[in-house]
Order: structure tokens, then C-alpha cells, then sequence
């Protein structure tokens, strides 16, 4: 196999269910918009795991919203766009922080219960590139966790007394279905050519006994994407082993609009438990650094003092690197967090999770520093969407981590996604309120149908860990561009869930490294060794396309063009495009006030 797999390769479906919206994914964002979504018609949430599996369980650190005295959506803006390297769309981010904290209040009026003060006001607090206390959490440094269990209890709750809302889990979502011009007709479907395509549902992959188990076919007037992210391309991450990038990769292979890619977020404090690790990292908060922890080398060396007005609190990318540049300086292959002066009610209080961890692997951060490293964490790019959630392609959403709104730009400000997975798929849900797509028959799919060995996976972590990681260059990204497409030639063997994720894997790593190379600047958390600085030629987005089998991507010029119109150009600054990546233009409709789709 020589060209990017364009449909994955699987057994026709044997079943079939109806609903007017299905939603792929049970984080904040997916339970949120399945909730939204009921007012619109029957509604089906399919999910990888069980419903808690995902990465919102895993958020620590909490909830930004401007919900604190003294505090205004007008200064949350400030700092993330500040935060977001000068790419941040800035109508998006200002909805964003504008709806944030009645969406919190929502979330708990179902049950959600954020941790209080004495006086049983929020306890807030802050995090790296926060100027205000504005970070509410849950259980201390389990937020993510108490999300998930408010957003499950209410949806069971709703599914339990409402038959028009279904729930699978264990279903991994295959590929998107091509619909016809309309019901009756024999024209062929286009979901896939472009975004004149139409779709009339997904296929999926059902892990399980009973009616609905092995391949079937969702057929549905709108699709909404919450799949999460694509952390497990990498060796190391914060990611749980469901993020495969699978949402993403079916967006491409629908022909979806997909943008900043290049900018995946490394988390500057991750536990680190000697070298060789693998999978999942446990996650030392940020909001550690908000307490009053701070950075030192192994000689117990402050290194962040002068490298930023927050020192230790600065933006994310900011750290890492500094982080990064202090290993090399002095051969350490980790540095360390001590927060040994907070005490331990602190930590017993505030970190109850973190201290259990750590203390699992040996490590008393009372009475210690901690060994901390970075790791992947968060993509800041996805499936491009206008501030309505809706993508190029008509009839698909999608929200959360999966999708690139633009609130992030070049650099995800901390405590910030989990307020977008609220804030957007809420809008999800009244968009689809307003009036469904027509219900399209299926259509024939002449797509070349193939796979990647899951035998690959392994290797390609290690591929995009070691040069499409959090520090890049030039011809470590030709490197990769190479060795991808050699790994795309090995023999698949049989359908499986391995082959699907690892086929998923592949396309989302092949078009996040021809990104990253075409991109020949330092900005947020694509830092590029061999361009060091960030360049006002780059003041703009890739958004990347897949197109008979290669990526193509085009350059558009302007900060607010990741989910509106902006300036194309024939081609991106540079001539770097290692691999699949070609420049050129593709034709899209440009508009985003208006409730027509990007």
C-alpha cells in the first residue's frame, strides 16, 4: 500500500439503528451535547469505552470561568489570548468567556459540585498564564472526574425516563456515510469529495454480545464528533489509551477541514518514573504551581525566575521549553517540582490525588521534590469549526477536544478546555435545535478501502516522540515524513480494532508532521530548533485537507481565520512540505456569521 488509506477497511455493517443525531464520544463535550442535542429529536451517543473512559475523567487542575470578585470575561480574554501565541479567533474566544460562567452554573444546577470556601463561595485559584484567581475545581484535584459524574448521572437519569435517547459504549466509530443528493435519488453520495459532500450517518464497531455487536451503520441527519484527542500517536502521554485520534482522522477522510495540527500542547510536570515509559503519564497539576510550588533543576536551582513576568506560572509552552533548554544544559533527563514548603494539609486538601500517586511510586512531595518531565497532553488543533460547531462538511459537527474553534490558537490557555467542550457543544445543541439537514439515503462508496498494520504502532510513537515532539526541526520532520510513509506499506492483516486505531494513528500523524514542517516559526507550542523566533509571514492558520488519497493544505493568512474567512494564499511561506503535504488551494465556503457552515 503506497497512497494514506481514504476508507478504512471492514466488514459490511451487519446492523443498522436510526436517530436523528448521533454523537461519537462521552467526555464533557460529548455528554453535553447529547443532552443539548434531545430538543432536536432522537438522539444516540456512542462511546469507545464505557461512558468515564475518556480524557475528561483525567483533567486535575479545574474549570476557567470568570466567576471570582474583582474578576471579568474581559480579562479571561486577555490572558488567553495572551496565552495563544496571537492565533486565538478572537470572536470565538470572546463567546467563549462571554458564556463561560452561566455554562458553569448550568453544569452545577445538574449536580456538579465544585469545591467552597469558608463563607461557601467557589474556591478559585490559579493557574500558568492566569493574572486572576478564576479556576474553579472539584474533589481538589479531581475536577475532570466530578464533571464526568455529573454529566453521566444526568444523561443516564434523562436516557432512564426518555426512549429517545439511546446510549452504546464500547463502539468505535469507523468512517462517516456518504448520503445522496436527496432521499429517492440514485446519485452517487460526495461525503469525502469536499465540502459539498452530504452525510447520512457513520459505521461503527461495536465491542460486545447481542443485537448490536461487530460492524454496524448509524444512518442520521447530523453527526456530532467528542472523540477526544490524538495523544497516543506519541510514546508518552497524558492521554488514556482510547485517544487514537479517531475523530480526526474520519473528519479528514471525509474530506472535513482540519487546522493547526503542528500545535499539540506538552504539559511541563508529569511524573516522571525513569526512562522507557510508556502509555499514559500521571499528570502533576499545574494548579501545583498555582499553590505556590515551584521549578528546580537537580541542583535545587530556581531556573523560570527571568524567563517570563509569571516565572513558574508562565504559559505552558513557555515552560516547556525552559524545561527542555535546563535538561540539555545539564544533562538531567528530568527536573523537579518542589512544593515541600505548602505543607501537608495542603497537599492532603488541595492534591489528595496527586499525593496518592505519588506516593504509590515512592515519592513523598511533603517531604521531596518531585521528578517531572513534560509529555503530550492536548491538541489545540482539529476539525474546523465555526463558533456554531459546524465543520465543512454539512451535517457534521463537532466540539471539544476534536475540534479547533480557534479559542486556543497556538497555545491552550490552562483550565480552558473544558469550559469550551461546555460552552460549544451547548451551542451544538440549539444549532441542531434550529432545523436538521434532511434525512439522505446512503450512497454508494467507490473509496478505496485498506488499513495499516497494527504491528506499526510502536514504532510510529517513537517516530513522532522523537522528532515531531515537543522540539522540532527541519530534517527530523523529513525523517518522520519518511519513515511514516514506510510504515504505511506494511501488510495490514484482518480487519481488527487494532488496525483501525493504528490506521488513525497514522493519517492524524502524517498530516500533524507535514504541518509541523511547513510551519517555519516558533510560535506556542510549535517550536521549531532551526526557527527559533516567530515570524509575522506565519500570523495564520494550515488548515489541511484530504483529497484522492494525499493531504493538502493552504495557508490562511489572519489570526481570526482558524474558524472564519481569511486571506488565502497559494501557497504557505516556505517551501518545506516533507511527505503528504502539498500546498495549494482548495475551494470552501468562507462564512461564519451567518448560520451557514465554514
Amino acid at each position: 500500500m503506497t497512497a494514506i488509506v481514504s476508507r478504512l477497511a471492514a466488514p459490511a455493517p451487519g446492523w443498522t439503528a436510526r436517530a436523528d443525531v448521533v454523537v461519537a464520544g462521552s467526555g464533557v463535550a460529548g455528554l453535553t451535547a447529547a443532552l443539548a442535542a434531545r430538543r432536536a429529536g432522537r438522539v444516540l451517543l456512542v462511546t469507545k469505552a464505557l461512558m468515564g473512559a475518556g480524557s475528561t475523567r483525567w483533567a486535575q487542575g479545574g474549570i476557567a470561568a470568570a466567576l471570582g470578585p474583582g474578576d471579568s470575561p474581559q480579562q479571561h480574554l486577555r490572558d488567553t489570548l495572551e496565552a495563544g501565541g496571537g492565533l486565538c479567533d478572537k470572536a470565538a474566544t470572546r463567546l467563549l468567556v462571554a458564556e463561560g460562567p452561566a455554562a458553569v452554573r448550568r453544569l452545577m444546577a445538574l449536580g456538579a459540585r465544585f469545591d467552597t470556601a469558608e463563607d461557601g463561595a467557589l474556591a478559585l485559584t490559579r493557574e500558568g498564564g492566569h493574572l486572576r484567581p478564576r479556576i474553579a475545581h472539584a474533589g481538589g484535584d479531581a475536577t475532570g472526574a466530578e464533571v464526568s459524574r455529573a454529566l453521566i448521572a444526568a444523561l443516564k437519569v434523562a436516557a432512564d425516563a426518555d426512549p429517545g435517547i439511546e446510549i452504546i459504549e464500547h463502539a468505535l466509530v469507523l468512517d462517516l456515510l456518504p448520503g445522496t443528493s436527496g432521499r429517492g435519488s440514485s446519485r452517487r453520495g460526495t461525503c469525502g469529495r469536499g465540502t459539498g459532500g452530504r452525510l447520512a450517518g457513520l459505521t461503527l464497531h461495536v465491542m460486545g454480545e447481542g443485537q448490536r455487536d461487530g460492524v454496524g451503520a448509524v444512518h442520521a441527519r447530523a453527526v456530532v464528533l467528542a472523540t477526544g484527542g490524538l495523544g497516543q500517536i506519541y510514546t508518552a502521554t497524558t492521554n488514556p489509551g482510547v485517544s487514537t485520534g479517531d475523530g480526526v482522522a474520519l473528519a479528514l477522510r471525509a474530506g472535513a477541514d482540519v487546522t493547526d495540527l503542528e500545535f499539540v500542547q506538552f504539559h511541563p510536570t508529569v511524573l516522571w518514573l525513569g526512562p522507557g515509559r510508556r502509555g499514559r503519564q500521571q499528570l502533576v497539576s499545574e494548579a501545583v504551581r498555582g499553590e505556590g510550588a515551584f521549578l528546580v533543576d537537580e541542583a535545587g536551582t530556581r531556573f523560570m525566575a527571568g524567563r517570563h513576568p509569571l516565572a513558574d506560572l508562565a504559559p505552558r509552552d513557555v515552560v516547556v521549553r525552559a524545561i527542555m533548554i535546563q535538561m540539555a544544559a545539564t544533562g538531567a533527563d528530568h527536573v523537579y517540582l518542589d512544593g515541600r514548603h505548602l505543607g501537608h494539609r495542603t497537599w492532603e486538601r488541595r492534591f489528595p490525588t496527586i499525593l496518592a500517586s505519588c506516593r504509590r511510586h515512592g515519592i513523598d512531595p511533603v517531604r521531596e521534590p518531585v521528578p517531572v518531565v513534560p509529555a503530550a497532553h492536548y491538541a489545540s488543533g482539529g476539525v474546523r469549526t465555526d463558533m456554531w460547531g459546524r465543520t465543512s462538511v454539512p451535517g457534521l459537527y463537532a466540539c471539544g477536544e476534536v475540534a479547533c474553534t480557534g479559542v486556543h490558537g497556538a497555545n491552550r490557555l490552562a483550565s480552558n478546555s473544558l469550559l469550551e467542550g461546555l460552552v460549544f457543544a451547548e451551542r451544538i445543541g440549539e444549532d441542531i435545535a434550529s432545523g436538521l439537514p434532511p434525512w439522505r439515503d446512503p450512497a454508494p462508496d467507490d473509496r478505496p478501502q485498506g488499513l495499516v498494520s497494527p504491528d506499526v504502532r510502536s514504532e510510529l510513537q517513537r517516530v513522532m516522540s522523537g522528532r515531531a515532539g515537543a522540539a522540532r526541526d527541519g530534517s527530523g520532520l523529513q525523517s518522520a515524513a519518511d519513515d511514516l510513509r514506510r510504515l504505511r506499506r506494511q501488510t495490514p492483516g484482518q480487519p481488527c480494532t487494532e488496525a483501525w486505531e493504528a490506521t488513525n494513528l497514522h493519517l492524524v500523524a502524517s498530516a500533524l508532521v507535514a504541518a509541523a514542517a511547513q510551519r517555519e516559526e516558533t510560535r506556542g507550542s510549535h517550536w521549531r530548533q532551526d526557527f527559533p523566533y516567530h515570524s509575522d509571514a506565519w500570523l495564520g492558520h494550515l488548515v489541511t485537507r484530504f483529497i484522492d488519497g494525499s493531504l493538502r493544505s493552504r495557508f490562511m493568512a489572519g489570526a481570526d481565520s482558524a474558524a472564519a474567512g481569511g486571506r488565502q494564499l497559494d501557497s504557505p511561506p516556505g517551501e518545506s512540505q516533507p511527505g503528504d503535504g502539498q500546498s495549494g488551494t482548495v475551494n470552501s465556503s468562507e462564512g461564519e456569521n451567518e448560520r451557514g457552515h465554514v
